[in-house]
């Protein structure tokens, strides 16, 4: 009983350390996930785990995964994403190939003596995606801000390339052990299994759509919903040899698109999932690594770390986006918040679970980079933006004590605070005079730190928050009229 208590009142200290270290990682712009992965390094020293353990956490790592993907699909709003859908895409899976194939070939040249080009290029497809729980934590920090659509495209390649790595590294694992090679077959079990990923994904969002019209007796039982959800996303999508995480991404964006009952309820209690998934993964992940291990390959990992963020990396970056609406000073800053996190450190323990002979130097080096990438690229992200001048006052606000919960009761009626731009042509106009649509209703505005409550004669300042009550069409007609950056 005392080491129950025990292992209980640690893990609870490690929370609530880890909920609170988030105000040192907005400051610093660290990741937070790092402390638990250097907690996990503490609390694993002298554990050498074996096979049937890493293939336990192969499992738990692609479970949480599920849910951090969903989470982060949930979260994205697809106005937002919809202009950058094409390059977005094309970092997503092109760029994690290019970078893949850029990485392996220096590589070789460093472990010419130890592995093969196809080993080289599982430790590429490994470290090839950035890392969505790394990214979405650090460009939500409050210092952070980025110019244009910067930071749509960060998000959505963060989202979506775990899937593109997942593939690439189970694939390679296949032509080492010889089951697969290279051809025409491998082009169109790709294109099938994205492609599948993407199509089961919005039918299962559709589904959990209509799930959440369902009246049910009681209100907790609708979280059951989501948790079921994602599950379902996953596993129907990988019954049928298709990309899950694919699936449970797009299903987050599917029902963030469509529109749901309970919805903010619904994101908020996925959120929590994803962040509680999270500590458990990088906590757990950090307890297998061999600490004793890391100095021997810490200037291979360095080297390594180097090619990936220096050459892999902006390479595959500059290619990809050529010919995009993209100067040369966003894709240097789009190379550089390509974050390495859980992603990276999960895949590496699928060759540990398939027993291949290095192994166990796969995992120790990618947990190096992994750190690497989150020290150096965390803390000098918004340096480099403000030297690029691609950096903006950050625009978020503590949420309005105020707000309306989409339910069967609202007939479909929301809630949504808008920011008045600055400079725009309706700032100093009444609220009589914006001519808003019919059945909209300016309930609220919050101007620094007072709430005022309008009528029709109040002006609009530029910087004003308006607590905006209207159906999702109407909102969507005052965003795109009204609120819409540029």
């Amino acid at each position: 009983m005392f080491e129950i208590s025990l292992v209980f009142s640690a893990v609870g200290a490690m929370l609530l350390i880890g909920a609170f270290s988030n105000k040192l990682s907005s400051k610093f712009n660290v990741p937070i996930l790092l402390l638990f992965l250097l907690f996990g390094m503490f609390a694993g020293q002298g554990h050498t785990p074996g096979n049937l353990e890493f293939s336990a956490v192969s499992i738990a790592g692609t479970v949480a995964m599920c849910f951090i993907l969903f989470s982060g699909g949930l979260n994205t709003q697809f106005t937002t994403i919809r202009p950058v859908m094409l390059p977005g895409g094309v970092l997503a899976t092109a760029g994690v190939i290019l970078t893949c194939i850029f990485f392996a070939v220096c590589a070789r040249g460093i472990f010419y003596k130890e592995l093969s080009f196809s080993e080289c290029m599982l430790l590429g497809a490994m470290i090839s995606s950035t890392d969505a729980a790394a990214v979405f934590g650090i460009l939500s920090g409050k210092s952070v801000g980025l110019k244009g659509k910067l930071r749509p495209i960060l998000e959505l390649e963060s989202g979506s390339n775990d899937p593109m790595a997942y593939f690439l590294t189970l694939f390679m694992i296949e032509i080492i052990l010889g089951k697969s090679q290279l051809g025409i077959t491998s082009v169109f079990l790709l294109v099938y299994r994205m492609a599948g990923g993407i199509i089961l994904g919005i039918l299962v969002g559709m589904f959990g759509k209509l799930l959440y019209k369902t009246k049910l007796e009681y209100e907790g039982l609708y979280f059951v919903f989501d948790i079921a959800v994602v599950l379902l996303a996953y596993g129907l999508t990988e019954g049928v040899k298709a990309n899950g995480m694919m699936a449970c991404y797009v299903c987050g964006i599917t029902m963030n698109h469509c529109r749901f009952n309970y919805q903010k309820s619904i994101t908020r209690f996925s959120d929590g999932v994803s962040w509680l998934m999270q500590v458990i993964l990088f906590t757990t992940l950090g307890i297998f690594v061999d600490v004793y291990k890391l100095p021997e390959i810490s200037w291979k990992g360095l080297l390594l770390a180097a090619i990936l963020l220096f050459i892999a990396r902006p390479a595959a970056v500059f290619l990809t986006l050529a010919g995009q609406s993209f100067s040369w000073k966003e894709k240097l800053l789009i190379s550089w918040v390509g974050l390495r996190g859980a992603a990276p450190i999960v895949l590496a323990t699928f060759p540990l679970s398939y027993s291949l002979g290095e192994a166990k130097l796969y995992f120790n080096l990618i947990f190096f980079m992994v750190l690497v990438s989150m020290l150096v690229q965390g803390m000098t992200l918004m340096p480099l933006a403000k030297l690029l001048k691609l950096d903006k006052p950050f625009s978020g606000r503590e949420r309005l004590p105020l707000e309306l919960e989409s339910t069967p009761a609202t007939s479909g009626h929301e809630m949504k605070e808008f920011i008045v731009p600055q400079d725009t042509s309706f700032a100093g106009k009444t609220i009589a005079e914006l001519s808003l649509p019919q059945g909209v209703l300016i309930t609220l505005i919050r101007r620094g730190k007072n709430l005022l409550q309008p009528n029709g004669k109040t002006e609009i300042h530029s910087g004003d928050g308006l607590l905006i009550m209207g159906t999702h069409e109407n909102l969507r007609k005052v965003q795109e009229e009204y609120f819409l950056e540029d």
